[in-house]
């Protein structure tokens, strides 16, 4: 079972890396990897419930002693990520497919990947987990909304039908995790929780297998359009992220929180559910294959740059502890 963990822990480490690896190899021979966008609802579903038994029960009392930090990083979140996304599709004069794609980007919420991030950087993991939940919570509203406010100039949306796609393969998902995860807890205060030691140590890893090969199918779908719409749609995704951390940063810092929920919350306003957003695209706008594009990029290019991100803001936490301890010492 260790073991397992370990492998777990690995692929939750090094999961940018893996994604780049086998999106690589997809894109190079696609052939092998073509059947998995027939499954994207599946595949997503099932990250989704790994992320839910990932949550304990505990977790959500964190987000009653903190509204303050929740509420404003999820308004961040939901504000700036998605007017950004609206702004650059209108700026780059983007073709439909892909002025979709990166909307259904923006208006994602946060993914896991930000709280691992989170912890690489040394920030306050507990607010980005908090926030991680309320934003995947509240996305099976304002996600649709979002996309049918913004997205209407290029594309026809059913609000409706994004709202059942988001209930279907976020929102059930991630409540049944939880409870999976509560009554493994409660098996183990009853005495009879070794047995489920091995799942509560593989679910977290098949979540983080499924996203990566959701990703590959995706690259290897698109392995030809890439070519030709690759580079541009890279130079927005990337604009699309990184204004998302600045702007996340200077709104932490413009309301005066400690440097750890700062860094919280501008990795949590960055980083997205690109996998919901590639999910919606597949099975709700089907006559724009190309909308998946964004969200197969942005999971690559997010973990690279939140990895980045995270090691600036470790090495300025560390100086700063480091200051700190000599002058105790002193």
């Amino acid at each position: 079972m260790k073991q397992i963990a370990r492998i777990s822990g690995i692929f939750t480490k090094y999961n940018w890396m893996l994604i780049m690896g086998l999106s690589l190899i997809a894109f190079l021979v696609p052939g092998p990897f073509l059947w998995i966008v027939n499954y994207t609802a599946i595949f997503l579903g099932f990250a989704m419930f790994g992320m839910g038994t990932t949550i304990k029960t505990s977790d959500f009392k964190e987000i009653i002693k903190r509204p303050k930090e929740v509420i404003i990083g999820c308004i961040a979140q939901f504000t700036i990520m998605p007017v950004v996304a609206w702004i650059l599709a209108v700026l780059f004069k983007l073709p439909a497919d892909l002025a979709l794609g990166v909307i259904l980007v923006g208006c994602c919420p946060g993914g896991t990947a930000s709280n691992v991030i989170t912890h690489i950087a040394k920030g306050d993991v507990a607010l980005s987990v908090s926030m991680t939940i309320t934003s995947t919570l509240l996305a099976p509203l304002l996600t649709p909304l979002w996309v049918y406010l913004l997205a209407d100039k290029w594309v026809d949306v059913s609000l409706l039908a994004m709202f059942k796609t988001v209930v279907t393969i976020i929102l059930i998902p991630v409540i049944l995790g939880v409870l999976t995860n509560h009554l493994m807890d409660k098996a183990k205060e009853n005495g009879v929780g070794r047995r489920f030691e091995g799942g509560a140590a593989i679910l977290p890893l098949i979540s983080s297998v499924a996203i990566i090969v959701l990703i590959a199918g995706i690259v290897a779908a698109n392995a030809g359009k890439i070519m030709a719409s690759g580079l541009l749609t890279l130079v927005v995704v990337a604009i699309h992220n990184l204004c998302g951390l600045l702007l996340g940063l200077l709104i932490a810092r413009a309301i005066g929180i400690s440097y750890k929920k700062t860094t919280a919350i501008a990795i949590e306003v960055g980083m997205q559910n690109s996998g919901l957003a590639i999910s919606l695209a597949a099975m709700n706008f089907a006559a724009n294959p190309l909308a998946t594009l964004p969200g197969a990029i942005f999971s690559v290019w997010h973990n690279l740059s939140g990895s980045v991100f995270a090691g600036i803001r470790r090495s300025k936490q560390e100086e700063t502890e480091k200051k700190s301890n000599l002058s105790y010492a002193e």
